[in-house]
């Protein structure tokens, strides 16, 4: 089946004409693969698609027999990038889940089939790598039908030789046979058996799932369902996420693929029919209800951000609304604080006018195709687009809108990074900028207690990517380094201790004599001062002086260097000097005071402990414990966790055995498990711990 090349692409003028359909997968299932069949007929660029698999990837195509235009979103297979398969979610308005036979469905793939079922997002199965001695197309059925819901195969596979190989399908509704060019085949007399005996539930799938109340009597009846209306209502049923079709196919030699693309044009469902994101104004205020209409104002958000050696800088967008032409005035706006809660750094909420884009291209595999236009429904590349960020939203100067974010998961492993060379720090600080422009995902934080510039990421192939942008992108050599952890100081017992100081030199000396009372507190109580001075032993207007110097003191550190915290201190005594005395005499006599009454038998460190839920599949939940337990965790409950055959632990965990816990949860509940953290408080660091976090 030959698809349309640039040379021949024409495009749409309607959304109907239009369809969006991302492929999701763990890396090897042939996504890039099948991504190359759909769009070319041939594997010619499969090696560069696989390539780029950290990113999102996106070809258009265009249906032979119906002219409609299809875009195909290629993501990333690792669970790392997950943040990049929800930006493709926003880009497709169906999604078709790629399964390995024999290898089984992984939780990374059952948790976003739950995502896209909370949202109702149509979804489709591709089994691939049914070739493989291990594979079994009705073991992989049943897995489906079992995970998946309403799952239900159109067709069969024919497996013949040794090895065997995918030479064909067999159309269990239209009761025929298809090879890897599409073309229609008659069935043999035992294929015709087998299709018979797999089409009746199919039937009873569609019936079930069709708005025609009478179908199931007619059919109960012994009548002969019209085929065309068996389409019709399959189609209807697929576009509205009632129905999830399974289909074989084999991307290297193109079996199915015809049968596939037929799917996604027949029964996935046009923009102007598909779920649509919530929309506002820049200021928060109502937009109105956005439709997919090429006449309407235009509404189009930032998929996806990356910089070009030849173009420069590259956006993809998905309009939703409106046509976006290449001379028109834009307007750009992004305030991912207001869903976050916190503005980000190098996300700074902003508003921009008067944005103008360079080229609008559409994407094939022989070639992009420049656009003067493009309209709501289509994917397009457009350069130049300075000011936006991906998430962003881009719109018309006369209607501003702005387009809610999808969503985004928490990064939670640390990564702490430096320049190798000192004169690239200010190149690295730049180059960590254009990162998290282009990638929601990432998170900077600059520790000033700890002085080491932070890095969140989403797992360490997460942090792989990032060092190989940095290095080969930005041309900047980075080094990595364990993430130190901001620990407190406190006292463990109340105290009392003096601090004098007497100068005596030539002009004015410098006199003050404090004597003070430090007790702990409990943890989260701050700092308190307290007067007890009598007689006026202190004058009134240096005791601000003493409360001054005691916190000064506490914030800088009296036994390792930390923040002190959760202390009362009582200045109960003094002395000055009516010539000599002055405010910052008694603020260095309440210093000296301080460090005279902290050592290892007064004071302790404190860390800082996080609250973590961690949501697991009931399988491996002794093991989770088990490793909780092992980093000093408190395990305050264990709950149901609202998805079926999940647990949520609720625990206490210190956060430096947090450090490399999305790396260990992983291996442990195998993939089954996610947590979020939340800082909790500070608490007594174990003795036999201090040297190692303080050496």
């Amino acid at each position: 089946m030959n698809r349309h090349g640039a040379a021949s692409f024409t495009p749409p003028t309607d959304a109907s004409q239009v369809r969006s359909v991302i492929l999701v997968g763990p890396q090897g299932t042939g996504k890039s693969a099948l991504i190359e069949q759909i769009a070319t007929g041939h594997l010619g660029h499969v090696k560069q698609a696989e390539e780029a698999s950290t990113e999102l990837g996106v070809l258009t195509t265009v249906h032979p027999s119906t002219g409609t235009v299809v875009t195909l979103v290629d993501s990333p297979g690792r669970p790392d990038f997950v943040g990049d398969v929800r930006a493709g979610l926003r880009a497709a308005d169906a999604v078709l889940f790629v399964v390995a036979a024999g290898s089984g469905i992984d939780e990374a793939t059952r948790m976003l089939w739950r995502e896209c079922d909370a949202v109702g997002i149509p979804r489709a199965v591709a089994v691939t790598q049914l070739e493989l001695a291990r594979s079994d197309w009705d073991s992989v059925v049943a897995e489906c039908s079992r995970v998946f819901g309403d799952a239900v195969p159109l067709g069969l596979p024919v497996l013949e030789g040794s090895p065997s190989s995918l030479t064909g399908v067999l159309d269990l509704l239209e009761q025929g046979r298809h090879d890897a060019s599409g073309a229609h085949q008659p069935l043999t007399e035992e294929q015709a058996a087998r299709v018979e005996e797999h089409r009746g539930p199919l039937i009873e799938a569609i019936i079930e799932t069709s708005e025609d109340e009478g179908l199931l009597d007619r059919y109960l009846s012994g009548e002969e369902l019209d085929l065309d209306g068996l389409r019709a209502d399959l189609s209807a049923a697929v576009a509205t996420a009632r129905f999830f079709p399974v289909v074989p196919v084999n991307p290297p030699t193109g079996v199915g693929v015809p049968a596939l693309l037929d799917l996604v044009v027949n029964s996935f469902p046009s923009p102007d029919r598909a779920w649509m994101p919530a929309v506002m104004t820049p200021q928060g205020g109502d937009f109105g209800t956005l439709t997919a209409d090429p006449d309407g104002p235009l509404v189009a958000q930032v998929i996806r951000t990356s910089t070009d050696p030849y173009v420069g800088r590259l956006s993809l967008l998905r309009i939703f609304s409106g046509t976006l032409t290449a001379d028109a005035r834009l307007h750009v706006s992004g305030h991912l604080e207001w869903t976050l809660g916190s503005e980000l750094e190098g996300r700074p909420g902003h508003d921009e006018d008067d944005e103008r884009i360079g080229q609008i291209s559409s994407p094939l595999a022989d070639g992009s195709v420049p656009r003067s236009s493009a309209i709501a429904g289509e994917v397009v590349l457009v350069s130049k687009l300075t000011t936006a960020q991906t998430s962003d939203t881009v719109s018309g100067t006369d209607r501003p809108a702005l387009v809610e974010p999808w969503l985004l998961p928490e990064p939670l492993l640390p990564v702490a990074l430096h320049a190798r060379a000192t004169k690239d720090e200010d190149k690295l600080a730049h180059a960590l900028q254009r990162l998290i422009a282009e990638d929601l995902t990432l998170r900077l934080e600059r520790n000033a207690e700890t002085h080491q510039l932070v890095l969140w990421t989403l797992g360490p192939a997460h942090v792989e990517d990032v060092l190989d942008r940095l290095q080969h992108r930005h041309h900047v050599e980075v080094a990595t380094e364990p993430v130190r952890t901001s620990l407190r100081e406190t006292f463990v017992r109340p105290v009392q201790a003096q601090g004098r100081l007497v100068k005596q030199s030539g002009g004015h000396g410098q006199y003050a004599v404090v004597q003070l009372q430090i007790e702990p507190l409990p943890r989260g109580a701050g700092v308190e001062f307290v007067d007890k001075v009598v007689g006026g032993a202190v004058p009134r207007n240096f005791i601000p002086s003493v409360e001054k110097g005691a916190r000064a003191q506490l914030q800088e550190g009296l036994l390792a260097g930390y923040p002190c915290v959760d202390v009362r201190i009582t200045l109960l005594d003094g002395k000055a000097h009516s010539v000599d005395s002055s405010d910052m005499a008694f603020q260095t006599a309440a210093g000296l005071a301080l460090r005279d009454a902290a050592n290892e038998s007064t004071m302790s460190l404190l860390e800082p402990v996080d609250t973590v839920e961690v949501t697991v599949a009931d399988d491996y939940l002794g093991a989770v414990l088990a490793d909780l337990r092992g980093r000093r965790a408190q395990v305050q409950a264990t709950q149901p966790a609202g998805l079926p055959e999940h647990t949520m632990v609720v625990a206490d965990v210190p956060q430096h055995e947090l450090s490399r816990y999305p790396i260990d949860l992983r291996s442990v509940a195998h993939g089954s498990g996610s947590f979020t953290r939340t800082f909790a408080r500070y608490d007594y660091l174990p003795a036999a711990l201090a040297r190692e976090l303080t050496g």
